[in-house]
Formats: C-alpha cells, sequence, structure tokens
C-alpha cells in the first residue's frame, strides 16, 4: 500500500479491535508513533499482541466515555482514527442505552479532546446503516433514510455532531460509512458476531450456517484491506476532501446466498467435505436494512480511493488466515 504517511502521531481508538489493529499494524509499517486506546469490552489483546513491544506502540487501557482518558490519548497526536464503538443492530436493539452512551457520548468526548488538543484531522467510522430505510441503489451519500435501528441512529449523530465541530470550532473531520467490512482478526465468536467470520468458522466445523430470511437480501461486502487503504487516504487528502463523508465499500453487492455459496467454494479447497454442508434458513432479524450496495464514485473522486479487493479476492485471503489461526 503506498501511501505515504510516516513520522507521525496517530491515536487509534478501538486499536485492539478488529478495524482498529489492523490500522495500527500498517501505521507502524509506515513508521509512525500509534496510540491505541482501547477498554477491550469488544477488542483482544490477541490482536495487538504482535506489536506491543514495537516502542513506536503506545496501548492506552481506558474508555472513551471518560474524556480526561480522551484528553491523555490525543496529547500531542497529529491525527485521530476513531474506530471505538458499540458495533452490532442487534446488540443496539437489545441495549440502546449502552450503544448510546459508547458511540455518541464517547463519540463527542473524543471530539471535543481532539479539539482541544489542536489535533489536525480527524477521520471516524461511521457506517452503511445510516442509510436506514432509503431504497435507493447504489447507495449515494447525500440521500439517506429513516434509520431502522438504535446503532444506525448513533452513527448519523456522529456524522452530525463532525459537521457541528467542523464548522463551529474548524477542526477537519470525514467520515467514512463502512459497508460490511470482513477479514483478518475479525471475531467469529459472540453473539453478535459479523456474518462472514462466523459462516467461515461453523463450516470448517462442518456445521450448517444459518440465513437470516430467504438469502436474498443483498450486502456490498468489503475486505479490510480496501478500508485500510480509505483510512490512510483520507490522511493525507487534500483540503477540498475534509469535513465530508463518504462511502467505503468494494461498490458491488451479493446476496447472502450467493455468498455462502462463494464461502463453501473457496473453503472446499481446504476441505472436500466442507461443499457438501446445507444451508438452514432462519426468520429474518429486526433492523435488518434488505440491500445495500455502495457508489464509491465521490471517495473516488475526492480521496483518489481504489479498492483492490472484490469480495473473492478478500474471501480467499480472509479464508486462508481463518484456517491457518483457528
Amino acid at each position: 500500500m503506498c501511501i505515504s504517511i510516516s513520522n507521525k502521531k496517530i491515536v487509534v481508538t478501538g486499536g485492539a479491535g478488529f478495524i482498529g489493529s489492523n490500522l495500527c499494524e500498517v501505521l507502524l509499517e509506515k513508521g509512525n508513533s500509534v496510540v491505541c486506546l482501547d477498554n477491550f469490552s469488544t477488542g483482544s489483546r490477541e490482536n495487538i499482541s504482535s506489536f506491543t513491544d514495537n516502542p513506536n506502540f503506545t496501548l492506552i487501557e481506558g474508555d472513551i466515555r471518560s474524556l480526561d482518558t480522551c484528553l491523555e490519548a490525543s496529547s500531542g497526536a497529529d491525527y485521530v482514527l476513531h474506530q471505538a464503538a458499540l458495533g452490532s443492530v442487534p446488540r443496539s436493539i437489545k441495549d440502546p442505552i449502552a450503544s448510546t452512551e459508547v458511540n455518541i457520548n464517547g463519540f463527542l468526548n473524543m471530539l471535543v479532546a481532539a479539539r482541544d488538543n489542536k489535533v489536525k484531522r480527524f477521520v471516524y467510522a461511521a457506517s452503511s446503516s445510516t442509510y436506514g430505510a432509503s431504497k435507493k441503489l447504489p447507495k449515494e451519500e447525500d440521500s439517506i433514510g429513516k434509520p431502522l435501528s438504535p446503532y444506525a441512529i448513533t452513527k448519523y449523530v456522529n456524522e452530525l455532531y463532525a459537521d457541528v465541530f467542523a464548522t463551529t470550532y474548524g477542526i477537519e473531520t470525514i467520515g467514512l460509512r463502512y459497508f460490511n467490512v470482513f477479514g483478518r482478526r475479525q471475531d467469529p465468536n459472540g453473539p453478535y458476531a459479523a456474518v462472514i467470520p462466523k459462516f467461515i468458522s461453523q463450516l470448517m466445523k462442518l456445521q450448517s450456517p444459518t440465513i437470516n430470511g430467504d438469502g436474498s437480501y443483498s450486502r456490498d461486502f468489503t475486505y479490510i484491506d480496501n478500508i485500510l487503504q480509505i483510512n490512510l487516504l483520507s490522511l493525507v487528502a487534500g483540503k477540498n476532501a475534509v469535513n465530508n463523508v463518504y462511502n467505503a465499500a468494494y461498490g458491488a453487492r451479493n446476496t447472502l446466498s450467493d455468498l455462502t455459496e462463494l464461502l463453501k467454494t473457496v473453503l472446499s479447497k481446504f476441505d472436500k467435505r466442507i461443499g457438501e454442508v446445507p444451508i438452514k434458513y432462519g426468520v429474518e432479524r429486526v433492523g435488518d436494512v434488505p440491500h445495500s450496495h455502495a457508489s464509491i464514485s465521490k471517495a473516488k473522486a475526492f480521496l483518489n480511493y481504489k479498492p483492490t479487493y472484490s469480495l473473492q479476492n478478500g474471501l480467499e485471503e480472509a479464508v486462508k488466515w481463518y484456517w491457518e489461526n483457528l
């Protein structure tokens, strides 16, 4: 990934999580000083174990719901990559208060800390869930619908706060609406596990995965390396790109049935029996958006974003990693 950024101090909130730990790793490889802020509620120490001894890596075990902790983490920082959040639509439906406290109050704390510490740019993880009930495909940044879950509401409020801080305090912000990110280090376990790692884990054990609904719902599945690219591009983008929100996706869509068959095909290269595992179908999940497909024209134009991993390319990389690490 030949994006030039080095010798900077960069805070990654949620840095022990799936996306955060991958960001920490690539930033360290490029010669930056990285501060990882994580309370390990969803992140894992194993995710950062390979670089905890790196002298350019600092771990602050703390919670973004504490303003003092956010101020400490961002002191002297050039940039913030804000990944910390309580993800998952079902989790937010079960406990909307916790999602609000972390995703809104914690986000606001980090914005205030970035303002007070004069951080140059604040790049944050937004979400495709913000599109809500909008039926327009592909999804374009300026056209959103009614949110369908507490999680979607929290992520939309993040965008509103970022916009207000940009206009009121002059902070440079960029929001990245992630679309179904998958790849190495994504946890396949737990009640809120994402579909791809969960299905990979089940198929490896010759267990039948259960699709919520009839399999016709579609998603813009996005491999982690595409997400790393757009985050780094957001740090180095020109002034004309800031104070904006961009879709972070591959720019295609596949149904859940297509995904499952593709997973079986890729995994069958490791164990032929996987190709014969039957698929189960269950009830649709409350709050799920039926179809998700991103337009990435805006990110291409303003950030020079060029995703290099399709769903199949990404699955081949991801499956190899899970096969070697599970």
